[in-house]
């Protein structure tokens, strides 16, 4: 069952949320404060649902803290503000979505689904798994973690996804412009260049044999044997 975490201080706004919820078939836990959602928070939690104003801290920074340790959980932040550039700050610091209040439960709900589809998850579907490997090299897509030969390798959360690319696809001819709409999500911006950077790091942090160019295409990720 698809676990949900509602992180809300207005019983008005949490309890009939949660109680929608669960009617849909999700497991809910409820956090009223920064503390008591880190405490709540856990491996099997699939998505998140965050105020932007809790009592003990903004919604904002607690996002923050969980992007820089690695956690990719889909965020939703729900927020009494409505001015663009609060939305576009949210969405900078790595919330997947943002609804200002009030709001209808209805459209909330068919947002997470939405969130939870595109993670390849569904309240009673299977579940994506928990580790990648090829080779030496580990991926888990839970906790964003990254291991090469059983050490973390610490990366950003665009080498992850780009990384992940790779191992998943192995041996196989990827053009600047495919990695750029599959790892970025545009086709035309940034530009190529950036591709060439981020698979650079890549290569410095796991080894510049493993990432092929391919001459005048793209690259390609070799498996080690």
């Amino acid at each position: 069952m698809t676990k949900i975490l509602i992180i809300e201080d207005e019983e008005s706004v949490r309890k009939p949320l949660a109680d929608h919820l669960a009617r849909e078939g999700y497991q809910v836990a409820v956090a009223q404060s920064g503390r008591e959602a880190d405490e709540k928070l856990s491996p099997e939690t699939e998505l998140i649902v965050a105020d932007w104003m809790l009592p003990d801290v903004q919604g904002i920074e607690l996002l923050k803290k969980w992007r820089s340790r690695g956690i990719s959980i889909p965020v939703i932040m729900l927020t009494a503000r409505a001015d663009l550039v609060d939305k576009v700050l949210g969405l900078e610091f790595g919330a997947n979505d943002y609804m200002t209040k009030p709001f209808e439960v209805r459209e909330l709900v068919a947002r997470i689904r939405a969130h939870l589809r595109a993670k390849n998850f569904a309240p009673h579907g299977p579940k994506r798994p928990e580790s990648i490997q090829a080779g030496d090299i580990f991926l888990s897509p839970s906790l964003r973690e990254t291991r090469l030969k059983n050490q973390v390798i610490e990366t950003t959360k665009t080498e992850f996804d780009l990384l992940k690319l790779f191992i998943e696809n192995p041996n196989q001819v990827f053009s600047r412009e495919e990695i750029l709409k599959k790892v970025w999500g545009y086709e035309n911006y940034p530009t190529t260049r950036t591709v060439d950077t981020h698979v650079l790091q890549l290569r410095q942090k796991f080894g510049n044999d493993r990432f092929e160019t391919v001459h005048k295409i793209g690259y390609r990720f070799r498996l080690k044997t």
